[in-house]
């Protein structure tokens, strides 16, 4: 998959991890920056470690489900850096 589709996934998936992640967030902006970004990430992990980049293409559920993995493992690591003592998930 392209990285343009993967950025639109992205957008897709950072707006659900958001919704599922505890904490102040970083609101729309930033949790869809973060999206991106795990969108990128996950795709990465999804062919290249996992190597099932040929069931993960175009915008469709496995893409943003691997997107969406992608952003919250972002987003679980980004907390613990920061030194967010709060629970991580909802």
């Amino acid at each position: 998959m392209g990285w343009l589709a993967w950025i639109v996934v992205g957008l897709i998936a950072g707006w659900l991890a958001g919704r599922v992640m505890r904490g102040g967030g970083y609101g729309l902006l930033g949790d869809i920056i973060v999206g991106v970004l795990g969108g990128l990430l996950g795709g990465w992990l999804a062919t290249s470690v996992l190597h099932i980049g040929a069931a993960v293409s175009g915008i469709n559920l496995e893409s943003i489900l691997v997107a969406f993995v992608g952003a919250v493992i972002l987003l679980v690591l980004l907390r613990l850096l920061t030194g967010s003592r709060r629970s991580i998930l909802r």
